[in-house]
């Protein structure tokens, strides 16, 4: 996803792994819908029923830890979560995301920031989090250039298959 962005804001705190993200007793499932039911369940368990299409994960630090697994962000995607803006990333989850397409943009103090159900608009391009609900606008690190061809390819499988 490129472009403009708008969603509402879920926090999250510092340090939320990819078993949070989801767990691995949840992996057998081979599917990623009904993976996707179980996504943060850990911190917050209302989280899968209630986020829509077009919403934002907001954290702190190290954001994706623990183990590679590739599932982690492809169930975020899966629920419709847009993007995930967060202090700083696990490289892995940093990478798995722009691998399938979605965002993962570094904010400075991100939880201070953006409060809890607040309305975002994100511009990668301009490298700009609007929040709607106080007007205030916030400055993203900018997405390398690479990463932001993955995105508007669709994912790595998306811009190898175009190329090729």
């Amino acid at each position: 996803m490129v472009g403009q962005i708008r969603g509402r804001a879920w926090l999250f705190d510092d340090n939320v792994d990819t078993d949070q993200i989801i767990s691995g007793k949840h992996l057998r499932l081979l599917d990623y819908a009904e993976m996707a039911k179980h996504a943060l369940e850990i911190p917050r368990p209302d989280f899968a029923k209630e986020v829509r299409a077009g919403d934002v994960i907001v954290a702190g630090r190290n954001f994706g830890s623990g183990s590679s697994r590739e599932e982690a962000p492809q169930v975020l995607k899966q629920l419709g979560v847009s993007c995930v803006v967060a202090e700083s990333f696990a490289r892995i989850f940093y990478r798995n995301s722009f691998n399938i397409g979605l965002p993962a943009i570094v904010l400075k103090d991100a939880t201070l920031q953006i409060r809890d159900g607040e309305d975002l608009a994100i511009d990668l391009e301009e490298g700009r989090i609007t929040v709607i609900d106080r007007g205030a606008q916030l400055q993203i690190d900018p997405i390398p250039p690479f990463m932001m061809a993955l995105l508007k390819a669709g994912g790595a499988v998306a811009k190898y298959k175009n190329e090729h």
